[in-house]
C-alpha cells in the first residue's frame, strides 16, 4: 500500500493567492508529517506530474504529493470556493485528505 513520502508545492510569490496556498501546503505536511518541498515556477515538474490544460501547459499554483513507491500524483490545483466566492481553506485541506485516502488505498 502506497503512503505520502513528500508534499510539493509548486508556486510564485507573485500569485496573489501565494500565501493561503502556502499555508495549506505547511498544514498538510504538518498533519501528515512529511517533508514539505517548495517549488518556484517549475513548470516542467507540473506539465510532467501536475493537472495541464487543454493544451498542455500547467498552472500554479498546485500542491502534490509523492508517495513510497516513487508517483507523483496532484492533490489540489484550484483552491474550492465558499458560498461568498472566497477561497475556503478547510474544504481544501478536506479535498487533498480524502485524495491522499483515494490514492493510498489503490
Amino acid at each position: 500500500m502506497a503512503s505520502v513520502k513528500k508534499i510539493y508545492l509548486v508556486t510564485a510569490t507573485h500569485h496573489p493567492y501565494h500565501g493561503l496556498w502556502s499555508q495549506l501546503a505547511k498544514e498538510l505536511a504538518d498533519r501528515l508529517g512529511v517533508e514539505l518541498e517548495v517549488k518556484h515556477e517549475d513548470y516542467v515538474f507540473l506539465i510532467e506530474h501536475g493537472d495541464t490544460d487543454e493544451y498542455g501547459m500547467a498552472w500554479i499554483p498546485q500542491i502534490l504529493a509523492e508517495f513510497n513507491d516513487g508517483t507523483i500524483k496532484v492533490l489540489l490545483s484550484q483552491l474550492p470556493l465558499d458560498e461568498s466566492l472566497k477561497p475556503d481553506p478547510n474544504k481544501a485541506i478536506e479535498i487533498m485528505m480524502n485524495r491522499i485516502k483515494e490514492l493510498e488505498g489503490k
